[in-house]
């Protein structure tokens, strides 16, 4: 999921008498491209069933989400392909993970982040 492109807003004023009015429309150009390759903590964390992992790529890069458990035995590959510059995320079900701590490791082009998450049933 990119998040970027063009979005509108307008504010409203509402005085103490109930009277209100709008302000001119604001239009934002907004393009999330992070500067380097970013791997968030996810969401929620300890977390039970599921949980979010956000990453973003600086460039179009082949990327590789992989969930190991505490021992560095791989349990699943989550993201493998071609991915545009941009951020995603991916969500994580757990319902048929033991209790306990895993390890979710990022790779794009020669750049790695691993963070650590908690499964609690």
């Amino acid at each position: 999921m990119t998040i970027s492109g063009n979005y509108s807003y307008r504010l409203k004023q509402i005085d103490y008498d109930g009277s209100f009015n709008y302000s001119g429309e604001v239009s934002v150009k907004v393009n999330l491209i992070p500067a380097e390759l970013t791997l968030h903590q996810n969401y929620p964390n300890p977390f039970n069933p599921s949980t979010t992992i956000r990453y973003g790529l600086p460039t179009d890069a082949y990327a590789k989400l992989i969930l190991y458990d505490i021992l560095g035995n791989e349990i699943e590959t989550l993201v493998s392909e071609k991915k545009s510059a941009g951020t995603y995320e991916v969500t994580v079900n757990g319902s048929n993970l033991a209790n306990g701590i895993y390890i979710y490791r990022l790779q794009a082009g020669n750049s790695v982040q691993l963070r650590k998450m908690i499964l609690l049933k």
